[in-house]
């Protein structure tokens, strides 16, 4: 009779976005988690195959904060799509030293590919399919990753050791006759929060979605 696992998979998927989140992903290792759970690091072998297994339980522990709202699919593929792009961005964005391994693991781990097939399936309601689906499927996914790396990367991003004011009167200080509309938008983002912008954008991406229905890719040459 095999021993009791002394550890749920929860548990270690836990464990290791905890210790991403603190420490930052070059800290993920065997000795870390295991130190982490309290045992030695052959226990963990037990359960994780190396470093691919040690990613994989990332990408998973995000995927699930992210997993489908209740009521999907329902007769509106637009409130669908909006939903689902909401879910997946709340959770990427809560672990950004997980985002690089989401874009590399894609089609590598079963939960990001079922939160895939799941916009997809949204957004094959719009009328959509084949390379048509295809594109508007790259244009929304690379949306909801590119608004959660421009908080992290973009001239709007907020550095370690400032806050929103600082950051607003840094650019506040730029010349206002070479950079106007930088200035201008870090006063708008002096009142805005990220959620109001990423749903503003998101309703962008919808209503070009919406109003290119008929749209269709052209072949390549």
């Amino acid at each position: 009779m095999p021993a009791p696992r002394k550890f749920t998979e929860e548990q270690l998927r836990n464990a290791a976005l905890s210790l991403v989140d603190e420490q930052g992903l070059a800290a993920l290792t065997m000795r870390n988690l295991a130190a982490a759970l309290g045992t030695g690091a052959m226990t963990i072998y037990n359960y994780v195959d190396g470093r691919e297994g040690l990613e994989a339980l990332l990408v998973d522990a995000v995927m699930a904060e992210g997993r489908k709202p209740p009521g999907i699919p329902s007769d509106d593929w637009r409130a669908d799509v909006r939903a689902l792009a909401e879910a997946h961005w709340r959770a990427v964005r809560a672990h950004p030293d997980v985002i690089p391994l989401i874009l590399t693991r894609r089609t590598v781990d079963l939960p990001t590919l079922a939160t895939a097939e799941d916009l997809l399936e949204a957004l094959s309601r719009s009328g959509r399919a084949g390379a048509d689906l295809l594109a508007a499927f790259r244009m929304l996914t690379g949306f909801i990753m590119g608004f959660a790396q421009a908080e992290l990367a973009g001239p709007l991003s907020i550095a370690p050791d400032e806050d929103v004011d600082t950051l607003t009167q840094r650019v506040r200080a730029l010349p206002p006759e070479r950079f106007p509309h930088l200035v201008e938008i870090a006063e708008a983002a002096s009142t805005s929060t990220p959620e109001a912008e990423f749903r503003a954008g998101l309703d962008l991406v919808i209503a070009g979605l919406d109003g290119q229905t008929g749209a269709r890719v052209s072949p390549a040459p």
